[in-house]
C-alpha cells in the first residue's frame, strides 16, 4: 500500500467514528477489508494524537467537547444549508463534465452513507436509519418493529432486505419476504429496526423504483402542469427542493410547474393547502381526485 492510500484509510476512518450514533469495530473492519486489531490500531493512534474516542456497548465515536475533536468535526463535517448548495452546485454541471464526476467521487469516498444521513435526518429517526445503513452496506435482512401502515392504520413487524433510500432517508426501498414485492417504507413511521443474522435472499430481485418530486411513487405516470403564485412556488421549492428545475417563471410574478408525477396523492396533499395560490392545468384526474376529497371533507 503506496503512502498516499494509507492517508486515505486513515481519513476514511477518522471519517466513520465521526458519526453521531458511533460505528462498530466490525463494521470499520469490513468496510475497509483489515483486521479488527488493525482497527483497534487506528483509535489509539487517534488517542494519542489527542482525540477522545467514547465507546458506547460497541459502538465507537469521537467525542467533540475538547478542541481537537469540535475542531476536525467542524472540518469534516457539512451543515444542512452548505450540503444544499454543495450539492446544487455539483449537480448544475453538465453529466458529461469531467470535473463533475470526479468530485462525486472523490465526497462519496470519504462519506459513508451514514455520515450523509446523519445531517439531514431527525433526531428519533436516526438510530433506525443508522442501522439499515449498515444493513445494506452488509446485505443482511432486517425487522421493521411496530411499522406504522397509514393505508391499513394498523401496526406490525415487517420482515424485510433493505436496499435503498429516497430523498433525505424519507423513505427506505425494501423486498417485503411476506408479498414477495419491493415496497417503501417510510422512515419515521419504524419503531425499531432488528437487524437478522441472515443476509439478501432476493437482491436479483431489488428494484428501485423512480420517485417524483413529491417523493411519491406508483404504477401510473400524470404529466403534471400548474401555475403558481410567488409565494406557493417558495414554498414548494423549500418542502420539495427537487421541484425547483421543474419551474419557469411567468409574468406577474407567476411560475409554471411542468413535470411527471406517479401518485395523485402527494401532489393534491400539497396544493390542496395552497388552493387560493394554484391553479392546476393538467391532469384532469387529479382535478377529480381533490374535488372528491373536498367534497368528502365538507359535504
Amino acid at each position: 500500500m503506496t503512502d498516499q492510500e494509507k492517508i486515505k484509510r486513515t481519513l476514511q476512518i477518522l471519517m466513520d467514528l465521526t458519526h453521531s450514533f458511533g460505528v462498530s469495530i466490525s463494521n470499520i473492519s469490513e468496510r475497509h477489508g483489515i483486521s479488527e486489531r488493525t482497527v483497534y490500531r487506528y483509535i489509539q493512534s487517534f488517542k494519542e494524537v489527542g482525540f477522545e474516542v467514547e465507546n458506547i456497548n460497541g459502538y465507537y465515536r469521537i467525542l467533540k467537547d475538547n478542541g481537537v475533536s469540535r475542531d476536525i468535526s467542524e472540518l469534516l463535517h457539512f451543515s444542512k444549508e452548505e450540503s444544499y448548495l454543495l450539492q446544487k452546485s455539483i449537480h448544475s454541471l453538465d453529466e458529461n463534465n469531467e470535473i463533475k464526476q470526479s468530485l462525486i467521487q472523490k465526497l462519496y469516498t470519504l462519506y459513508s452513507s451514514r455520515n450523509i444521513a446523519d445531517t439531514i435526518i431527525r433526531e428519533n429517526a436516526g438510530e433506525n436509519v443508522r442501522l439499515l445503513c449498515e444493513a445494506i452496506e452488509n446485505k443482511k435482512q432486517v425487522v421493521l418493529k411496530g411499522y406504522h401502515s397509514a393505508s391499513g392504520a394498523t401496526i406490525s413487524d415487517r420482515e424485510v432486505e433493505p436496499y435503498g433510500f429516497t430523498t433525505n432517508y424519507v423513505s427506505v426501498w425494501c423486498y417485503d419476504l411476506k408479498n414477495k414485492e419491493n415496497r417503501l417504507f417510510k422512515t419515521s413511521r419504524i419503531g425499531r429496526v432488528d437487524i437478522n443474522n441472515c443476509s439478501w435472499q432476493h437482491e436479483k430481485d431489488h428494484q428501485i423504483q423512480e420517485t417524483d418530486v413529491f417523493r411519491m411513487v406508483g404504477k401510473e405516470q400524470y404529466h403534471l402542469t400548474m401555475i403558481l403564485s410567488m409565494r406557493a412556488a417558495n414554498l414548494l421549492k423549500e418542502e420539495y427542493p427537487l421541484s425547483e428545475k421543474h419551474l419557469t417563471s411567468l409574468p406577474g410574478n407567476k411560475y409554471r410547474f411542468q413535470g411527471i408525477i406517479y401518485s395523485l396523492l402527494g401532489a393534491a396533499r400539497f396544493i390542496l393547502g395552497l388552493m387560493d395560490e394554484i391553479e392546476v392545468i393538467e391532469p384532469e384526474e387529479l382535478k377529480e381526485y381533490m374535488n372528491e376529497k373536498i367534497r368528502k371533507k365538507f359535504f
